[in-house]
């Protein structure tokens, strides 16, 4: 059996994103992270890949900017990398990656169980990974905070699944592409070996020609990037004497300021 999942390197959350007098968009020298939400997707592939006794394998779309990504994944314990670039093709668009994304897949065959993060946080989008599930022909299964079963000689999985209203169990046949919320696991951090055998590792780039496939026509473009408006802002500070007079004189700024 096999178990694979995508990943990407993010601005960390905390750093300054802006655009540039070039209108590139830039964090200046500030280090990318793996995308938080891959953490869980890529422990989550840890540990099923063993409890199944098959392989992992984790997999960027995208420029080489996505290698520290998955040299980190290796070094949690992901057993195979690899990225999937195109240069001539529009990454940036969903229909574009997940055709990218699922050649992968098909190239490395077998594949019982694709897993993601949540999101990505620097496009605040999941639609890719719909878009793959609806490529390959497999069953979705969104917002899993549980794996209760995953019968792989059965085919079979169930899984726990977050709603507005509470949790729901949905059992589904192999192979599915999932997406896991946080507190499903604890990732692990990277041990020295590991960081060291991930460092060594030679990651293989593939190309549409190399997946036997020919891309869609991206259905979005884009047009350029700009800084939101500066706005002008000042701050007050409240210091009337107690809770209550600070709660009333609160109150009554909010109002004189329409808020309320």
């Amino acid at each position: 059996m096999h178990v694979a999942t995508f990943t990407r390197s993010t601005p960390d959350t905390a750093a300054r994103v802006w655009v540039d007098a070039n209108g590139n968009v830039t964090w200046g020298d500030v280090a990318t992270v793996v995308n938080p939400w891959d953490e869980y997707s890529l422990e989550e592939t840890i540990v099923q890949a063993k409890a199944g006794g098959g392989e992992s394998t984790v997999i960027a779309i995208g420029s080489d900017l996505h290698n520290d990504a998955l040299k980190h994944s290796m070094a949690m314990g992901v057993a195979n990398a690899l990225r999937v670039e195109e240069p001539t093709a529009d990454m940036n668009d969903s229909l574009v990656w997940s055709a990218l994304a699922a050649g992968a897949i098909r190239k490395i065959g077998a594949v019982d169980l694709v897993i993601f993060g949540k999101e990505s946080v620097d496009l605040a989008t999941d639609q890719h990974t719909y878009q793959l599930a609806r490529r390959l022909g497999w069953t979705m299964l969104s917002y899993v905070s549980a794996i209760l079963e995953a019968d792989y000689p059965a085919g079979t999985i169930k899984v726990e699944k977050m709603l507005e209203q509470g949790k729901q169990v949905v059992s589904a046949r192999l192979p599915a592409v999932i997406s896991v919320m946080k507190g499903i696991n604890e990732p692990r951090y990277p041990n020295f070996l590991g960081i060291r055998k991930a460092a060594k590792a030679t990651i293989p780039v593939w190309t549409a020609a190399d997946l036997g496939i020919e891309l869609p026509r991206a259905a979005t473009a884009i047009l350029g990037f700009a800084n939101p408006p500066e706005r002008d802002q000042s701050s007050e500070i409240i210091n009337a004497g107690d809770l209550e007079a600070n709660t009333r004189a609160l109150v009554d700024r909010l109002f004189e300021e329409k808020v309320l």
